[in-house]
Order: C-alpha cells, then structure tokens, then sequence
C-alpha cells in the first residue's frame, strides 16, 4: 500500500543471542510488571482519572480498563479523561502498514466523538521519538493532576518492558496504576499442562479452552461503555475537549489517493461497522466449515482487522456466536454447527499465540519459537524476493495471494500460509523478511499472530495441489492473475507445465522462478543439516 513496501527490502532484524533469549524466556517481563503493580501503595486522594488507550483496544464498548476507570470516577465523582499516545517512530519500528494506521486514526476519530457525547475527552498525546513515548504520557498525567491510570495488557516484550517503566516511575509519586486482561477470553499464561507449565501445542489447548468457557460462560460476559461524566466536573476538563486526530508520518501514508479510497471502502473503521461486518458473517457462519479454505468462496468472517486494533472485542463477537448457537457456551465439536465449531476454533489459536507470546517473549524478539531454526543459513535470492512480493514468481496460486495483498491490504489464511512456505521453504529466504513485509502491508496485522503465523517448519506446501484442493475450479486464480483469466481447465493451476509453449508464451505471465519438487529437497536437506548441529 505505501511505496516503502514496493521499493525496499525490510530492513535487516536484529535479534538477540540465544543465549540471552534463554534468560528472558526463564525470567518473563511479565512477571516483573505483576510484581511492579503489586507494589504499588494505595496512592493520593482520588483527583482524575485516566484511561491509556492502546493499539488494541480502540472501543469504548466492553472495554474492560475503561469500564473500571469509569466506575472509580463515578464513585468518587471525579473527572474521567481518555489519551492515546501517537509515536511515529514506534509506528515505523513495528513496520505499520498505511492501511492500518489509517484505520487505527480513523476509530479513534469515531472513539473521540463518541466519547464527547460522554463529555470524556480523547486527548492525543505525539511522542517524536521511542525514548520519549513514556516521559510524554507522564508529563502529561503530572500536568493535569491525574492521580489513576487505567489500561489493558499488550504482552509483547517491548510493550511489557515499557509498562514496567512507567509503573515504577507513577508509584515513586503515588500515581496508581491499574492494568487489565482485555484482548482474550482466557487470561494468557493461565492454561497450565499437568506439569503445571504453560500450554503451547494446539490441540490439548484447544480441548481445555472449549471445556474451560463451557463451564465458564461468565467468560463472554461484557462490561458496558463508560458513564457520562457529571456535569459538576467538566468546568476541570473543558481544556482537554477538541484534541486533534494524529495525522499519519510520511513513512505511513498511501502511495496513491486512489489506494487510500480503496481501503477505506474494503475496511470501515470503528465498532459498529465491525459488528455490522460480524452480524453479515453470522448470516452464513453454517458454510464455513465447507468453504473456509477456499479463497475464492469469501466465507470468512473478515473480523482480524477489528480484532487486532480492538475495535470489537472477541467476548463481544463470541457472544454473538453464542446467540446464534442457541445460547450455549458449548463450543465442541459435539456442542455446536460445523460452522461454529470452526470458525472459533480459529479464534482460539489466537488466545494460544498471546500465550505463547506472553510466556515465551523471545518469540516478540526476531527469533522463532524453535531456536533450532535460527541456525538455518539462508539464500539471498533478491530476484526471487523482489518476484515474490511482486506476485510473480510463475505459481498461479502463491502469486494470486501477493496480489490480494497489493489490492485489499489482506489475504485470505490459506494463501497466507501457502506464500510464507513458498518464501522461506523454495527460495530459501529469511522467513523474518516475508513476516516484516506483512507488518508493512497487512491492514490486520498483529504481532502474535503473524510471527507464529510465520514460525518456519518442515512443511513445504505444494501451491498446484494446495489450489487444486482449494480452488478447484481456479475462480481465485483467475480473479487475481488477468493474465491467467481465459486459460481453460487445471491448466490455470500449472500453466508453463500444462499449455504448449506456443500458447503459454502468449500469457505473458512468467515461467516458474524455482522447480518446485528440487527447491523442497533442498530445504528439507538445509534444515536438517543446518539444525543438526545447533546448541539451542
């Protein structure tokens, strides 16, 4: 969507040792901020209180820091305030694409008028660079008397570190602070093995996700949006009404106004356009099961991007689900529609990847959840990466998926995972490149699932029979490839080994880059060589 994307390569990622990844996993971040908040005094009399938007939580329904900021304000009859800070370093640092940002700064437009009819002002806060994002926001809590902080968890290590900083900073001038679970269902870290360690393998966490919310379902309970602040207060905050939205940095804007209108018309920003998006979804949740792998059948729910910024909260989607499920918790197999079952079945691979992020930081880190895989030594094959991410590499299928992305900031789930294999199995290319192009092009990109999204394995998918099995009558293919619009039968699938040469060379679309069956025994080869020997 910007032309940095297109132009660049992303930059070289540092990492740190494996040894120093090691320590961090055996001594969390996360466990320093519990210990941070657990020592904090009682604090000053009430004055103000603050709610700290983040990235993830741009809603003010069933929200769960700025319901409880609510009901402190409220009791106490104190003024409540709202702030997001914007850093456009930070942005560029985590690799924002365009069209995320803009959709993050186009909920927060709607958040702050939402709020006004609240009398609760938004008030944006710019940091210019990384090292002043927390003196920024205590400058400003200091400035304005605010005397409790309020805000949800983000449990990337950068994020956890930065929140132990300014939780030790407020407690030296009795500032409480309160911090709540509010991006999952189930609290991260919770889900124990018998062994009494965190779960990381799908499926015996899946079965006690299911089995935890069925006996549960006070989990999918909601908290309501903030109450109007009384009058009596507003003569405090008159001030702080008006704030102007950020403006995206040079580094996050369109290349085009033509691709900015595109976007905004695929993604409608803010809570209410992502619940209408939910309510479309639940209208034909019963073909998912049989459909959500074709690419061409649109039959996913297309909630990711509102996920990922918060703008609608997974309590309140699955709550959704549960009305449609007869008002049952019984996600299982047994307890609910194909539909059903799958599609939060996917949901719950996102509750896995905080986990997974919380309790083995590294993997927020540059570095993949199996370290082994760190001793690989990849190729550096730039006329492959540069035909990659341009869609045209010569497989139908994997170019198909790059070129979604370039048009809609998005790209369906099976591509996703058929284009990350083609990248770093058959062109041998540093898996962290392809994972850091998608921070820079995907609208609903988030951190934990797109590094575990792109964790490297042994699995190298063949993208002919992945379409053959996925498309089969090559609608998707077609949609995307022009070039490939008019080709008859599974030709489209494998067009330079199905045509006669005469006839493919009239496509105009290229030759395959790689052979396919040679490059997957090379990789499978490089792995297993370069990871024998590995000390991780």
């Amino acid at each position: 969507m910007g032309g940095k994307n297109e132009l660049h390569s992303p930059p070289e990622l540092t990492h740190p040792s494996i040894k120093r990844a090691k320590e961090i996993d055996a001594d969390i971040p996360y466990k320093h901020l519990r210990n941070a908040l657990h020592s904090q005094g009682e604090g000053k009399e009430v004055t103000k209180v603050l709610h700290w938007f983040r990235g993830r939580d741009l809603r003010i329904h069933d929200n769960t820091a700025l319901h409880h900021a609510s009901l402190l304000a409220r009791s106490e009859k104190k003024p409540l305030i709202c702030a997001y800070l914007y850093c456009p370093p930070e942005e560029s640092w985590h690799g924002t694409s365009p069209s995320r940002l803009n959709f993050m700064l186009e909920g927060l437009a709607l958040m702050q008028k939402e709020l006004r009819t609240l009398d609760i002002p938004l008030v944006f806060l710019q940091a210019d660079k990384r090292k002043d994002y927390v003196p920024v926001l205590e400058t400003f809590i200091r400035s304005n008397g605010v005397t409790d902080v309020f805000a949800n968890y983000e449990y990337e290590i950068d994020e956890l570190r930065r929140d132990i900083k300014f939780v030790t900073d407020m407690a030296g001038e009795d500032i409480v602070v309160e911090i709540f679970h509010d991006q999952t269902v189930v609290e991260p870290g919770t889900m124990l093995t018998g062994a009494g360690t965190p779960m990381k393998v799908f499926t015996p966490y899946h079965r006690a996700w299911t089995a935890l919310v069925k006996h549960n379902p006070e989990l999918l309970d909601m908290v309501p949006p903030p109450e109007k602040n009384d009058p009596s207060v507003l003569p405090q905050i008159q001030s702080l009404f008006g704030s102007e939205v950020p403006k995206p940095h040079r580094d996050n804007e369109f290349a085009s106004p033509e691709d900015k209108a595109r976007i905004r018309n695929l993604w409608p920003a803010g809570h209410a356009a992502g619940l209408q998006r939910m309510e479309s979804f639940l209208q034909q949740i019963d073909r998912y099961a049989a459909t959500r792998s074709n690419p061409a059948a649109n039959s996913t729910s297309r909630m990711s991007a509102y996920f990922s910024s918060g703008m609608v909260s997974v309590r309140e989607a699955l709550s959704e689900v549960r009305k449609y499920n007869k008002g049952s918790s019984e996600f299982s197999q047994a307890g609910s529609s194909d539909g059903v079952y799958g599609w939060v079945r996917e949901i719950v691979f996102r509750e896995l990847y905080r986990q997974t992020t919380l309790t083995t930081p590294h993997t927020a880190m540059n570095l993949p959840q199996n370290l082994k895989f760190n001793s690989v030594q990849w190729e550096q094959d730039e006329e492959g990466w540069k035909k990659w991410y341009q869609g045209t590499t010569g497989e139908p299928f994997i170019d198909a998926g790059m070129r979604q992305l370039h048009a809609e900031a998005y790209m369906h789930n099976r591509l996703r995972m058929n284009v990350s294999s083609y990248l770093y199995c058959n062109l041998l290319i540093d898996y962290r490149r392809g994972e850091r192009y998608f921070a820079e092009t995907l609208i609903d990109w988030d951190m934990s699932n797109n590094t575990q999204g792109w964790e490297p394995g042994y699995t190298v998918f063949n993208p002919v029979s992945q379409a053959e099995k996925n498309d089969p009558d090559g609608e998707y293919i077609r949609k995307w490839i022009p070039e490939l619009r008019n080709v008859k039968g599974k030709a489209v699938f494998a067009p330079y080994a199905r045509l006669p040469k005469e006839e493919f060379e009239k496509l105009g679309y290229p030759k395959p880059h790689v052979d396919w069956k040679a490059t997957k025994a090379r990789a499978i080869e490089r792995f297993k060589r370069d990871m024998k020997d590995s000390e991780s």
